[in-house]
């Protein structure tokens, strides 16, 4: 006959009772998201009306995003970064925890989607309530890119742009961007931020490095995202939208299933056009700066491009392998 020692016996209620809380919270969990799904739908922005912007900065989606909001019945969220707040834990900060319930994006993703999913769409709601009524919200999201696959996730019903850029041109203008006197550190200045002396200019090909794995890591993450997204969805390349602007925004209106006339296409894409923008406000260490692919050959050195194309060849195959050389002239 089995013995049962006190501190066994004790054991074996602490289990008990584990378990049984378990089984409660489950039954608490069910209830209270079956009343959640039951909450009236028109008390807020739908998310079919949520139009997400991913993939990098420097790839041309203030372009894009300004084009599109100033369409009819748009409106633009500009960097919310709700991306990037739940994807920096999720995927770099806390990713050992995932499986504990205890950390707020762990465990069963039953538990944290439908909050996360809620939380953007009651952001969204207070923010533009113009938008619940009707039309869409344009959420330009470089930086949040990195929560692209669980923003989609928890939200299905949204609608999802991934915009890509030659690699080489990315850092190129990145590069331009974190060196001293450039317009990102004026903006800084401007928001009472000191800016330091950044790598870009104390040691560049170190800065080169990093940010083409950081692009690398945005851009796999938009492609999961836009991979697994089961709802309206388009992929496009900053290089086709330079070139055929007018054709590339139709392209992007039929994809998403969004009624947009040919003449406020037109117009609002003649209105954002690089010809259009003043003198002043482009060239090196400004805002805008070259506008045309393939400058990178003349701003980084044959190390630097060596070591942008050996972090990104899987993107450089993927998206430029037919109709983009490796190097110039090549």
């Amino acid at each position: 006959m089995q013995i049962i020692t006190s501190s066994r016996a004790q054991g074996l209620a602490r289990k008990a009772r584990k378990n049984l809380l378990r089984t409660r919270r489950r039954v608490s969990r069910g209830l209270y998201n079956l009343k959640r799904r039951r909450r009236q739908a028109d008390d807020g922005i739908s998310p079919e009306r949520l139009v997400w912007i991913f993939g990098s900065a420097r790839t041309g989606s203030t372009w894009l995003g300004a084009m599109m909001a100033d369409l009819e019945d748009h409106a633009w969220w500009h960097e919310p970064m709700v991306g990037y707040l739940f994807g920096h834990l999720y995927y770099e900060r806390a990713r050992a925890r995932r499986r504990d319930e205890n950390f707020i994006l762990g465990g069963d993703k039953s538990l944290w989607l439908g909050p996360v999913r809620r939380f953007v769409l009651d952001s969204a709601s207070a923010r533009f309530p113009e938008r619940i009524d009707g039309g869409y919200l344009v959420i330009k999201e470089p930086h949040g890119t990195l929560g692209a696959p669980l923003l989609a996730e928890a939200l299905p019903e949204s609608r999802m742009i991934v915009l890509v850029r030659d690699p080489r041109d990315v850092i190129s203008s990145k590069m331009d961007a974190a060196r001293e006197g450039s317009w990102a550190e004026e903006a800084q200045k401007s928001r009472g931020q000191e800016k330091k002396n950044t790598s870009a200019d104390r040691k560049p090909d170190a800065f080169v490095k990093s940010q083409a794995r950081r692009y690398a890591q945005l851009i796999e993450l938009a492609q999961q995202a836009y991979d697994a997204h089961p709802g309206r969805k388009v992929l496009i390349r900053y290089e086709d939208l330079r070139a055929e602007p007018l054709e590339t925004m139709r392209h992007i209106y039929e994809k998403l299933e969004i009624p947009a006339e040919e003449r406020e296409l037109a117009r609002v894409v003649e209105k954002h056009a690089w010809e259009n923008i003043p003198d002043r406000k482009k060239g090196a260490g400004k805002f805008y700066r070259k506008g045309s692919p393939g400058g990178w050959a003349e701003d980084l050195t044959p190390e630097q491009v060596e070591t942008v194309e050996g972090i990104t060849a899987p993107l450089l195959s993927r998206y430029y392998a037919e109709d983009r050389p490796s190097s110039p002239g090549g």
